[in-house]
């Protein structure tokens, strides 16, 4: 009798495992960068702000976190430069307003942005893209783990501060160096590099010689406002999605 309540007891534990929930999919930020950054992280209107939407990162360090087990959607990007000094926290690049923890408050332009689309779909997809929209600071890369589907590595893996045009360049401390690269729209404001008004559509909005610069180097990521949809991936599934600064 105890030897068949034992066996039961196996089966009912084994059968609990095998239907048990997956872990759910997990966000790491990666910083291979030779010196501290600090992640931003900003949702979209209705969508929670993780990790407090903020967070400094040593050198060759990461920080993993869980992703909401509903939908999400949102962008990251990393700070640079950031100092504390007369109460006040500021960055170079990506500033969100003085705050080390952002709380859904968007970055300063120019910085390099992944974007996502998190638990959506038939399929549980999970839409990814890094984009040069609102200029660079950082090389940058997202790579998923055992996904589905149209799952690669997107990004910018080179440093365009070394090649960016003068008329692009944002300069900064240490000793006027090149932190940051516009885009053409940030750098001049025109209608039509920002594709605003007249030039706010797929028909009229056009890429130019400032974001053909980025597309050049980093042909895996947005330029522009209306650059290619497809540049969005959906993964099905993914456990993992890495961002990663520098390599």
């Amino acid at each position: 009798m105890a030897a068949s309540l034992f066996s039961l007891s196996l089966a009912l534990a084994l059968c609990a495992l095998s239907t048990a929930t997956p872990p759910g999919l997990i966000l790491t930020v990666v910083n291979n960068c030779p010196f501290t950054i600090w992640p931003a992280i900003q949702p979209n209107a209705g969508h929670p702000a993780l990790e407090r939407g903020g967070f400094a990162l040593s050198t060759l360090t990461h920080r993993s976190f869980p992703a909401p087990s509903a939908h999400w959607s949102g962008r990251i990007w990393a700070r640079t430069g950031c100092t504390y000094a007369n109460g006040r926290f500021s960055c170079v690049t990506g500033d969100c307003g003085g705050r080390l923890e952002c709380n859904g408050l968007g970055g300063a332009a120019p910085a390099t942005l992944a974007q996502f689309s998190l638990h959506h779909g038939h399929a549980d997809f999970s839409s990814y893209g890094v984009s040069l929209v609102d200029g660079f600071n950082l090389p940058m890369t997202v790579t998923p783990h055992e996904g589905k589907g149209q799952c690669p590595v997107v990004g910018c893996r080179a440093n365009l501060l070394a090649t960016c045009p003068q008329a692009l360049q944002v300069k900064g401390p240490p000793h006027g160096a090149v932190v940051g690269c516009k885009s053409g729209c940030a750098a001049f404001g025109t209608d039509e590099l920002c594709c605003r008004n007249h030039y706010n559509s797929p028909q009229t909005c056009r890429a130019s010689s400032y974001s053909e610069f980025f597309k050049h180097a980093c042909p895996a990521t947005f330029t522009y406002a209306h650059d290619s949809p497809s540049l969005m991936h959906e993964c099905t599934a993914p456990r993992e999605l890495k961002i990663i600064f520098c390599h």
